[in-house]
């Protein structure tokens, strides 16, 4: 009997652990919305590179200076303003996305941040892609991309990607490609955090900050998807040209159409 009623009590432990594990707000941002998320930006002129940290941009933080202003939910209507079709799609999986930063200069940086407490799932994902313009500078004045996943708990950095616009292209890597001053991702890029018994019930933030240059001539921004525990579908390459091709097609035969 007295065995029995341990096992009840610890099976009861744990579904009230599961009952009260949180998951992901918003985190396709299909409400339209940053509901579920916190936003925040503010000027990041003359403030080198290696000093600016995610949090400084947020509510409270020593740069802070509005609420995300410059930050944007986008649909699926949308075209980047400075490469068009050669970043492809701007959301990965649904109806939206999220746009960090505007996509012109001024010496700001925008910053947009969740923490997930209690996590029980097996696996974190989300994806990313960054618009970064060389104006010239050393690595440590150019337009910037950082992005953090967190463990609350511990305090370990689990995931760490940080590129930014240096003028010799050390700043980047093969993710990028170029037209004319712009570095660039045209493929989302998926992160992944795999969740063992180790990190199981533990709270994790992810922040993604985009700035323009130091001197504050040149723009940079990056755009944010599908956090979540399930693998957003990520298109492929070809996927885009297939895409693109039908609207060509589409346009030819409305022309056609028209000029009968």
């Amino acid at each position: 009997m007295k065995l029995q009623f341990l096992a009840g009590v610890v099976a009861m432990v744990g579904l009230t652990g599961l009952a009260h594990a949180d998951g992901f707000s918003n985190g396709g941002f299909e409400t339209g919305t940053t509901a579920g998320w916190t936003t925040g930006g503010g000027y990041r002129g003359s403030v080198p590179n290696s000093s600016l940290l995610p949090a400084q941009f947020l509510p409270g933080g020593s740069r802070n200076g509005d609420n995300g202003t410059r930050g944007s939910v986008i649909d699926t209507s949308y075209v980047d303003p400075n490469l068009g079709a050669l970043l492809g799609t701007t959301v990965l999986s649904g109806q939206y996305a999220y746009r960090a930063e505007d996509t012109t200069n001024g010496g700001n940086a925008t910053v947009i941040s969740q923490k997930v407490s209690n996590y029980t799932e097996s696996k974190i994902y989300f994806a990313w892609k960054a618009v970064l313009e060389n104006g010239g500078h050393v690595e440590d004045e150019s337009a910037l991309m950082k992005l953090t996943l967190t463990d609350d708990t511990t305090g370990q950095l689990l995931i760490s990607r940080s590129y930014n616009a240096g003028f010799d292209g050390s700043g980047v890597d093969s993710r990028f490609s170029t037209n004319g001053e712009l570095f660039y991702t045209a493929n989302w890029q998926l992160e992944q955090l795999s969740i063992d018994q180790s990190l199981s019930g533990h709270s994790f933030t992810l922040s993604l900050l985009a700035a323009d240059c130091s001197p504050t001539g040149h723009t940079g921004y990056a755009y944010l998807d599908g956090f979540g525990s399930v693998a957003p579908p990520v298109p492929e390459p070809t996927t885009y040209g297939m895409l693109l091709g039908g609207l060509g097609l589409l346009g030819f035969m409305a022309r056609r159409k028209k000029s009968a």
